[in-house]
């Protein structure tokens, strides 16, 4: 598999520090979110279900600190104790951006998709069509397996884009459950029931009824799944379909795919009567898992490519670890406003598992993938909830709130 790491990789001269307050692209992420503005009212949604997805265009990393300050290359930067190497400097967005959700309505709760796609005349889009788009554009979009559709994003005078937001309601009711901004939407087209794009309910993971089930076999097409990854391919054109911004004709294949379980996002949860010969009854949820059952999920597993160690400090050689080493663990205070900053590790996996409070997750990818676009996805994380990063992935968290965030992190190889 070809690796397509970093864009640029800044040389930091040796008794120099970057200045991580100034345009911290941590803020700049977070920034790109508080500026989306959904199609009905904010009590409508479920916040801390929302999840963001941000293509990256470009990336720029910091460089080794001191005499290693010249090895730019981020497959050889092998000093596993200097942590400047793997900070990020910077980045930009494409010209799209999607968020999925769960919104509410009278007595059903289920999901949405909105995607979105910038106004201004430096998009891919408007400068191929001769800076002449109009008020609308189309998208052929396929929402996982289900058939691509042609759909239309009518122009937003209020945050300067073009955006659809799909939902998965189930009447035909929906303006009679909405407020008049809500109304108003469905209107110019901004907001859309397509159950043949966005399908499920809430309901369909009540724990009920959950005993002795694989999740990933609960209803898989649900498009807020709470463990298996949603792909969405998309291709872009202006309204008349004779110009196209669809990736040289590949189209553009996005992926939700943070790794996050705890009390709501599980493998499987049932009732063990006397455990391990014990008295009374015992609730379970397996969370990750490569034995029995859950063997074949090999989500512990790690591929190790050429350039990254192992967990034995060899490195050079293509290999798989079907298990996830640990060479620490620590316990961590992110204080009100403080933020753990956007960096990559390129070996190792790492959980990151809220004790207590409410912060901002961030994964993404540092290099490009031959399975989706390079992006930034953020998500809420709960407590009794944690995020798994792979080797190679991008992460960071904010605490937005006011009071402290207990959070445990271990992981393995640097």
């Amino acid at each position: 598999m070809e690796i397509v790491h970093s864009d640029v990789v800044i040389d930091v001269q040796p008794g120099t520090t970057p200045t991580y307050n100034a345009r911290n692209p941590l803020r700049t992420l977070l920034d790109h979110m508080s500026q989306v503005r959904l199609a009905a009212s904010r009590e409508v949604y479920l916040a801390e279900q929302l999840q963001y997805l941000f293509p990256i265009a470009d990336l720029t990393l910091y460089g080794p600190a001191g005499p290693d300050h010249g090895i730019l290359d981020p497959t050889v930067q092998d000093n596993k104790t200097d942590f400047q190497k793997q900070n990020v400097a910077g980045f930009h967005t494409t010209d799209t951006f999607l968020v999925r959700g769960e919104a509410a309505v009278a007595d059903w709760t289920g999901p949405f998709l909105r995607i979105s796609y910038r106004g201004g005349p430096d998009s891919v889009l408007s400068q191929r069509a001769g800076h002449a788009l109009g008020a609308r554009i189309k998208a052929f979009v396929r929402v996982g397996d289900r058939p691509g559709q042609t759909i239309t994003l009518p122009y937003n005078e209020i945050t300067d884009r073009y955006e659809v937001e799909l939902w998965g309601y189930p009447g035909d009711n929906l303006a009679d459950r909405l407020d008049s901004r809500g109304q108003e939407a469905l209107r110019t087209g901004e907001l859309q029931v397509r159950r043949d794009l966005v399908q499920g309910s809430k309901s369909d993971f009540d724990r009920e009824g959950l005993d002795g089930r694989y999740l990933t076999e609960v209803a898989p097409d649900n498009t807020m799944h709470p463990i298996l990854p949603l792909h969405v391919e998309i291709a872009f054109s202006d309204e008349s379909e004779s110009v196209w911004d669809s990736n040289d004709s590949a189209n553009y294949h996005y992926e939700f795919n943070m790794v996050v379980r705890g009390w709501d996002n599980y493998l499987g949860v049932g009732l063990s009567p006397n455990p391990h010969g014990g008295v009374g009854y015992l609730e379970y949820r397996n969370l990750l898992s490569n034995y029995g059952r859950y063997a074949g999920s090999r989500e512990l597993e790690r591929t190790v490519m050429p350039w990254e160690f192992d967990a034995f400090g060899n490195k050079g050689n293509v290999s798989v670890e079907p298990f996830m080493a640990v060479n620490y663990m620590d316990l961590h205070i992110v204080l009100p406003e403080c933020g753990i900053g956007l960096h990559r590790h390129r070996d190792n996996q790492e959980i990151f598992l809220m004790l207590d409070g409410t912060g901002l997750m961030v994964v993404g990818d540092w290099c490009k993938l031959d399975s989706r676009e390079r992006c930034m996805e953020v998500r809420t994380l709960r407590a009794g909830h944690f995020a798994m990063l792979k080797g190679g992935n991008l992460h960071g968290l904010m605490n937005p709130s006011d009071e402290n965030l207990s959070l445990f992190m271990f992981g393995g190889y640097d």
